[in-house]
């Protein structure tokens, strides 16, 4: 089925901004609040404003609990980015609300351009209200809500009565910014009202935190480039599908994505999405039995992510697909044949070697297999070192990947990216022969983990909280399965068969942005902070910075926080970094 993102378009007559000229606000349409509880929006009188807090999703139908602030103030390294969230609420209807940013300026006169702020208007999609696990439950068996979760890149809205209209405001310091604190302004304006200025300080302190590309922060999300075309209703792989591919995929560039997902040969997880993985390798057995295969769509898809910037690895799925079928085009017949291959069997070894060796030599060729891996995903260590002895046997130069739950792993060196389950832990031994060896150790977070994740219903703060995880653990950075796996509507409803709602996607079409991946970057960004600071500490051998810095470090190290929320311990642990950034 083909998904087509639905628009309401509206022209407006006249800009409510004077600096603005006359635009067209483009929106879609959102679904319905299932909550048909009454809210008393009474005493609300017009056009209501103030600042609130990053930790909170605010409810659509709900009035606000917030004492009004026309005043916010945050902190950041150069080149960092930081978040503020605006409120609004009325009780009657507010259209065409708009807002421009002042230049920030400092008291000795420097000057950061308006440029570097950006509101976007907070959508709401369907969540569901249940704790997390996997396809053991019906998804209409349990409580609907509404979530405020996408981003939407329009620089107008009309606001419905009654409603409450959360704004995400971002500011990208730049990297050769004056350390010092600038002050700027951020006018509201909306049809027919008066314009009402709001006051921005942002300090920016002396660390200078490097491009996201030269990040040493592990991130691996995986891409799904099928999604992207069905949503967009263009055929896969034709130039329309290329061109939308580039504003989400250069997001994950620049949130310091290190991997490039690509797939062998058939959907390696058996249609686990919405949208089946299309093929990047064209598999076809010849008449005379030989094996020909066709490297362009891989080729061009690794060269479209490294030139957005994702050039560290590729990892290739799988050695082990979840259904063990392989198939190819049948050139004598015309036919597409599938077959079963199940590790150890006669299939798997006649089937796999050929392509083994020929896709080591296509490497070899691009110049790419140092750092390209056979990946592999949650497969029993039967099947897991059936897989191994054949990839030491026909191909040992090749690197290989591997998410997985189970503990040791030590006796193959080949394997350069292991994942863990966020709870499964590494042992300390295969955890320290990994940092002898320079191999990636990071973890992830899936269907089954309540805590922490990205869901559309998660505590925005434990997207944070994974960034500091990783460096609470020793741990190298984090795997999420599910980047841009959209649903059939991703726009309206977050919710996916038996899958938490949220666990498939974490980005929306069209490169809309969502809470959960602002704050996923900001735990990122703060994991790479940590890492500068605790280099810059023992190289300068300041021992008591260090220490405050592991001390603050340390609680996150847990499986869920007590004694405090995760956004009382996000926020304590950021105290201590700014303090320390000083």
């Amino acid at each position: 089925m083909k998904y087509v993102i639905p628009f309401l378009s509206i022209l407006l007559l006249a800009s409510c901004n004077p600096s603005h000229p006359v635009v067209s606000c483009e929106t879609y349409t959102e679904a319905d609040d299932p909550d048909t509880t009454q809210v008393d929006w009474s005493q609300v009188d017009g056009l209501h404003y103030s600042f609130g807090t990053i930790d909170q999703r605010y409810a659509k139908s709900a009035v606000p609990q917030l004492t009004q602030t026309t005043e916010w103030s945050g902190s950041g390294w150069r080149g960092e980015t930081i978040s503020a969230q605006l409120v609004l609420w009325s009780n009657q209807a507010a259209d065409q609300i708009e807002f421009a940013f002042s230049p920030f300026k400092s008291a000795n006169g420097e000057t950061m351009d308006p440029s570097i702020g950006q509101a976007r208007f907070v959508r709401y999609v369907l969540t569901d209200v249940f704790a997390p696990g996997c396809g053991y439950r019906k998804p209409e068996d349990f409580p609907v809500s509404l979530s405020a979760d996408a981003l939407d890149n329009v620089s107008c809205f009309d606001m419905a009565a009654g409603t409450t209209l959360p704004v995400w405001l971002t500011f990208d310091i730049p990297p050769d910014a004056s350390p010092g604190i600038y002050t700027g302004t951020l006018n509201l304006y909306a049809q027919n009202q008066a314009t009402r200025e709001l006051t921005l300080s942002i300090e920016v302190l002396p660390q200078t935190l490097p491009a996201p590309s030269d990040w040493a922060f592990h991130l691996d999300m995986w891409q799904h480039p099928s999604a992207v075309a069905r949503v967009h209703g263009v055929k896969v792989w034709s130039e329309e599908h290329w061109e939308l591919m580039k504003a989400p995929m250069k997001m994950l560039a620049d949130a310091g994505q290190k991997v490039i997902t690509a797939n062998l040969n058939k959907d390696p997880w058996n249609n686990q999405c919405f949208d089946p993985y299309e093929d990047m390798i064209r598999w076809t057995k010849k008449a005379d039995g030989t094996w020909e295969y066709d490297y362009a769509i891989f080729d061009r898809w690794v060269n479209f992510m490294r030139n957005l910037g994702v050039n560290k690895l590729i990892n290739c799925y799988s050695l082990l697909p979840w259904n063990h079928e392989i198939h190819y085009l049948d050139a004598q017949t015309g036919d597409t044949v599938n077959v079963s291959a199940k590790p150890g069997s006669k299939e798997f070894t006649e089937l796999w070697t050929p392509f083994l060796t020929s896709f080591r030599d296509h490497l070899k060729d691009k110049g790419w297999l140092a750092f390209t891996n056979i990946a592999m995903d949650e497969r029993s260590p039967e099947e897991m070192k059936i897989a191994l002895e054949l990839l030491q046997k026909v191909v040992p130069e090749m690197g290989v990947a591997l998410a997985d739950n189970h503990k040791s792993y030590r006796e193959y060196p080949m394997l350069k990216d292991i994942c863990v389950a966020f709870g499964a832990d590494f042992d300390k031994k295969d955890l320290a022969f990994r940092k002898e060896n320079d191999l990636i150790s990071t973890y992830y977070v899936c269907c089954s983990d309540e805590f922490p994740n990205i869901f559309t219903f998660s505590d925005p703060s434990e997207a944070v909280f994974m960034g500091w995880y990783a460096r609470a653990a020793g741990l190298d950075g984090y795997l999420h399965w599910s980047y841009n796996s959209w649903t059939e509507n991703p726009l309206i409803d977050s919710r996916f068969r038996t899958w938490p709602a949220g666990d498939t996607y974490i980005i929306y079409p069209d490169g809309r942005s969502s809470i959960r991946f602002e704050r996923a970057k900001e735990g990122i960004q703060d994991a790479e902070k940590i890492r500068i600071l605790r280099e810059q500490f023992t190289a300068a051998s300041e021992t008591e910075k260090l220490n405050t810095l592991e001390e603050a470090v340390a609680p996150f190290n847990i499986k869920r926080p007590s004694g405090m929320t995760c956004a009382e311990l996000v926020n304590q642990g950021k105290n201590v970094l700014k303090e320390l950034s000083r």
